[in-house]
C-alpha cells in the first residue's frame, strides 16, 4: 500500500496537502486486508473474516478476505469506487500510518510521499503560515491513535484465542461455476471447541467482551461463497445459494 512512507515534519512537509480520496484504485490489488476486533460486527456482513498465523512474531491476526485470489480485490470497482457498505479501517487511513520509533514505545505519524493524494498544490494543508499543525494532522493523529488502541485490544484477543487453542486451519472447498476452489492457509476459530469450553472460561470470553467478534468471525464465513459469486460477476442476493456445493471441514 505504502511506497514512500515518511514521517511528517514541519520543516519538510511546510507545503504538503492532502486531499480526500476519492477512487480506492490504490487497493485494486490486495486480496486481503487486516481488520480489529472492532470492526468485526460490521465487515461479517459483507467479507469473510479469517485468521493468518506470523511464525515470525508467534501470532495470529485477523485478516477480511476481499477475493479468493491473490492479485485482486473484487470490491473495487472499474471506477475505483468501493462496491461494499463498509471499507476497512487500515484502507481508509490511507495515506498515513504509525511507524514506531526505534528502541521506544512511542510512535510517529508518516505520509505515503508518493500517494497521489498528496502534493503541493490541490488540498488542505498539513501546516498552516507558522508552522504550526492544522487540524488535519491532529484529525489524523486522533484516528490513527485510536486504531493503534483498537489493535493493541485485537492482539490480546488473538493471544486468548490461541492460549485456549480455539484455532484451527481453514479447509473449505468453494464450487464456482465449473471449478472448484480450495480455500487454504489460514485459520477460522474451532465452534466445538468453542461450545466445550468450561463456563468458568466462557464467563473470561463475555467478560473480556470477545462474545460479539467470536460469533461475527464464525458467521462472516458464510461470505466465502459470496466472494466465488462475486467472482462470477453475479451477486449473492440476486444469485441462488451455492452452499450445497461447498465442503467444509472445520474439525
Amino acid at each position: 500500500m505504502f511506497s514512500k512512507l515518511t514521517p511528517i515534519n514541519k520543516e519538510q512537509h511546510a507545503n504538503l496537502k492532502v486531499k480526500p480520496i476519492e477512487s480506492f484504485e490504490f487497493a485494486s490489488k490486495f486480496h486481503i486486508a487486516s481488520i480489529m476486533v472492532h470492526e468485526f460486527v460490521r465487515a461479517a456482513s459483507v467479507y469473510p473474516i479469517v485468521f493468518l498465523e506470523d511464525k515470525a512474531q508467534d501470532e495470529f491476526r485477523p485478516v477480511t478476505l476481499l477475493s479468493l485470489d491473490a492479485g485482486e480485490n473484487l470490491f473495487v470497482g472499474e471506477d475505483g469506487k468501493w462496491q461494499a457498505s463498509y471499507v476497512p479501517a487500515i484502507i481508509r487511513r490511507y495515506p498515513f500510518a504509525l511507524a514506531k520509533n526505534p528502541d521506544q514505545d512511542t510512535f510517529t505519524v508518516c505520509v505515503d510521499e508518493d500517494s497521489d493524494y498528496v502534493s503541493t498544490e490541490d488540498g488542505q494543508p498539513l501546516f498552516n503560515e507558522k508552522g504550526e499543525p492544522t487540524e488535519v494532522i491532529e484529525n489524523v493523529k486522533r484516528y490513527l491513535g485510536e486504531l493503534q488502541q483498537m489493535e493493541a485490544f485485537t492482539k490480546a484477543f488473538c493471544h486468548f484465542l490461541a492460549e485456549n487453542n480455539l484455532f484451527t486451519p481453514l479447509n473449505m472447498r468453494v464450487r464456482a461455476a465449473d471449478q472448484i476452489k480450495n480455500v487454504t492457509g489460514c485459520y477460522v476459530i474451532n465452534e466445538e471447541r468453542l461450545n466445550n469450553l468450561s463456563d468458568k472460561k466462557f464467563l473470561e470470553i463475555k467478560e473480556k467482551r470477545y462474545l460479539a467478534p467470536l460469533y461475527s468471525h464464525l458467521t462472516s464465513l458464510s461470505q466465502i461463497e459470496r466472494l466465488a459469486l462475486l467472482k462470477q460477476g453475479v451477486s449473492g442476493i440476486e444469485s441462488p445459494a451455492i452452499a450445497d456445493d461447498a465442503e467444509t471441514n472445520l474439525q
